[in-house]
C-alpha cells in the first residue's frame, strides 16, 4: 500500500535532516497532545485499505503531515507551524503519524522520498542565500562606512569584503564539518560531539549532487549557512573600527569562527545529541549563534584594543549609513524567511514578523531620539531598525504578530539604552553599537522568544510551560555570553602578545585607508 502525501516534517531550528532510502520510509517527531492532527493524501494507489489511521494519533508518535488546519501552514491560531529544515515533498508512509509542534527535542528524523528535492524549496532558499550574502556585502559594509571618519572608510569597506573571502575558504575546508557534522552525536548524551562537529565533512566530504538537506540540496544548505558565518565576524567590525590592526583583524575573525562560532552553532542547529538543541532551546535564525556571540565578543574586544582617540561619533555620510540599513533589512527576510529552509507559510510569517520587529523599533527608537533631543534623526531611525531586526532574529519561527510588536517595542528601548546610556556611563568605545544593538538585541529576543511563542500570545509552540521555556532560553544565552567572553578574552591576549592590536597614535591620525592600505577614499 503506497500513497503520495503532503508531508511537513517539522524539526529543531536549522536542523539538517539526514536523508536517505530505506525499504520501509518512516519519519519520526516527537508527538505533543493536544494537537490537530490529520493528513491530506494527493494520490493513492488502487487499495481499499485505508492508507492512515488517525484513531488516538495524539498520543502516536509519527510522522509530521500537513494538517486539513493547516493545508496553508496555519495552526488554529493562525500562525505557520515551524519547520526549520522542514520538508514539503512527496513520501511513502506506513506509520500513524501524527501533527507537532516544533520542538528542540524532536527525534532524528529519517526520511525517504520519492522526489529527491523541491524545486519551490530550492529556489527560496537560493534566493534567501544571496540575499543574507547581500546583507554583508554591500549592506552592512556601506553601514558602516558611512559611520566612520572619511578617513578610514576604506578600512571598513576592505574588512567585510575580505571577511567574506576568509570566511568562505573556512567554511568550505572544516567550518561546515565543525558546525553540522553529526558523527557520534547521540541524543540525551553529553560527549564531545554534542559541543563541536566532527571532521567527517571536511573540504565537504560526502557532500555530492544527490545528497539533500530536507528537500533542498546540501550544496546548498552548505552555501546559506556559510552566509550566516560571514557575516557574524563582520558584524564585530563596527566595535573596533579606526584602531585596529588589519592582521590582528584577521587573526581574530579567524579564531573567533573556529574556537566561538563553529562550536556554537553546532550545539544550537546540528540536530538532536547537540547540547543546547537537547536541551530545548528556540533559536529560530541566530540570536544565540549570531547576535549573541558577535555583539558580547565585540563588547570584550573593542575594551581590550582601547577607545579611539577621537571616540566621539561623527558620521562622514549619513546616505551611505541609511543605503547600507536598507539593504540590511531586505537582506533580513532571507535571513529570518529563508531559516524556515522551506517556501511555504512557515516562511511567510517570518518575513511578516520580521518587518513588524523591524518597523516597531524603528518608530520606538526615533521617537525616543524626539523626545529626549527634540528632534527625530536620521540615525536613530536606522539604528533602531537594525535593533528590531536582531530582536526578532531567534523568535521570527515561533511567535506571531503580537509577539513581534513587544519584541520590537522591547528591542527599541532597551537596545538604545546600552546603546547610549550604558556605554556612555562605562565609557567603552563600541564604535557603532555592535555589543548594544546586536549582543543585547539577540539576548532580549532570545529570552523573549521563550514567552511570546506561546499560544498565549500568538505564538505556534502551544500550550508551552512558559517558565520553562523561559529558563531554557536564558540558560544557554548566559552559557553562549560566558563562554564567548572567556575564549574572546584569550584569543585577543594571544594576539596582544603576538602581532599586538593597535595601529600607531600616527596611523590612527593619518587614518586607516592610507595607512593600513595605501589608498583613499576621497580626494578633496
Amino acid at each position: 500500500m503506497r500513497a503520495r502525501c503532503a508531508v511537513q516534517n517539522v524539526s529543531a531550528p536549522r536542523r539538517a535532516l539526514r536523508t536517505r532510502r530505506t525499504k520501509i520510509p518512516i519519519a519520526k517527531a516527537e508527538a505533543r497532545a493536544g494537537f490537530d492532527e490529520a493528513v491530506i493524501c494527493t494520490e493513492a494507489k488502487e487499495e481499499k485499505k485505508p492508507l492512515l489511521k488517525l484513531k488516538d494519533a495524539a498520543t502516536r508518535v509519527g510522522a509530521t503531515c500537513l494538517t486539513a488546519a493547516a493545508l496553508s501552514g496555519v495552526s488554529w491560531l493562525g500562525t505557520p507551524k515551524p519547520c526549520h529544515a522542514s520538508v514539503e515533498g512527496q513520501a511513502t508512509i506506513s506509520s500513524t503519524v501524527s501533527n507537532t509542534r516544533t520542538t528542540s527535542k524532536a527525534e532524528v528524523f529519517t526520511l525517504a522520498q520519492e522526489d529527491e528535492l523541491d524545486k519551490a524549496d530550492t529556489a527560496w532558499v537560493l534566493t534567501s542565500t544571496a540575499l543574507v550574502l547581500f546583507m554583508t556585502i554591500p549592506g552592512l559594509s556601506l553601514f558602516y562606512a558611512g559611520l566612520v571618519k572619511k578617513a578610514n572608510v576604506l578600512s571598513v569597506l576592505m574588512h567585510c569584503f575580505v571577511i567574506t573571502a576568509m570566511m568562505t575558504l573556512m567554511w568550505v575546508t572544516f567550518g561546515y564539518s565543525m558546525s553540522f557534522s553529526t558523527m557520534g552525536m547521540e541524543e540525551g548524551t553529553v560527549n564531545l560531539a554534542s559541543m563541536v562537529g566532527g571532521l567527517d565533512k571536511v573540504m565537504l566530504a560526502g557532500v555530492t549532487d544527490a545528497s539533500l538537506v530536507g528537500t533542498i540540496p546540501e550544496a546548498l544548505w552548505v552555501m546559506f549557512q556559510m552566509t550566516f558565518a560571514i557575516i557574524t565576524p563582520a558584524l564585530m567590525v563596527g566595535a573596533f573600527v579606526e584602531r585596529l590592526k588589519f592582521p590582528a583583524m584577521l587573526a581574530f575573525v579567524a579564531l573567533f569562527a573556529t574556537f566561538i562560532y563553529f562550536p556554537i552553532c553546532h550545539m544550537v542547529w546540528s540536530g538532536p545529541g547537540a547540547l543546547m538543541a537537547d536541551l530545548g532551546v528556540l533559536d529560530f535564525a541566530g540570536g544565540i549563534v549570531v547576535h549573541i556571540t558577535a555583539g558580547f565578543a565585540a563588547l570584550l574586544s573593542c575594551i581590550m584594543v582601547g577607545p579611539r582617540k577621537e571616540n566621539k561619533m561623527t558620521p562622514h555620510s549619513l546616505p551611505l549609513t541609511v543605503t547600507g540599513a536598507g539593504m540590511l533589512w531586505v537582506g533580513w527576510f532571507g535571513f529570518n524567511a529563508g531559516s524556515a529552509a522551506a517556501s511555504g507559510a512557515l516562511a511567510a510569517s517570518a518575513m511578516l514578523v520580521t518587518q513588524v520587529s523591524a518597523a516597531t523599533a524603528t518608530l520606538v527608537w526615533m521617537i525616543q531620539d524626539w523626545i529626549q533631543d527634540g528632534k527625530p534623526t536620521m540615525l536613530g531611525a536606522a539604528t533602531g531598525s537594525i535593533a528590531g531586526l536582531a530582536s526578532i532574529t531567534p523568535a521570527a519561527g515561533f511567535v506571531g504578530v503580537p509577539g513581534a510588536l513587544m519584541i520590537g517595542l522591547a528591542g527599541g528601548i532597551i537596545c538604545r539604552w546600552f546603546a547610549l546610556t550604558v556605554k556612555t556611563k562605562y565609557a567603552y568605545d563600541d564604535s557603532l553599537d555592535v555589543f548594544g544593538v546586536h549582543g543585547m538585541g539577540g539576548f532580549l529576543g532570545t529570552i523573549l522568544c521563550g514567552v511570546f511563542c506561546s499560544e498565549l500570545f500568538g505564538g505556534n509552540q502551544g500550550a508551552v510551560s512558559i517558565v520553562n521555556q523561559v529558563g531554557v532560553q536564558t540558560l544557554c544565552s548566559v552559557a553562549t555570553v560566558v563562554y564567548t567572553l572567556a575564549a574572546t578574552w584569550l584569543i585577543m591576549k594571544g594576539i596582544e602578545k603576538t602581532i599586538g592590536l593597535r595601529v600607531t597614535d600616527g596611523d590612527e591620525l593619518v587614518g586607516l585607508d592610507a595607512a593600513e592600505h595605501g589608498e583613499v577614499s576621497y580626494i578633496d
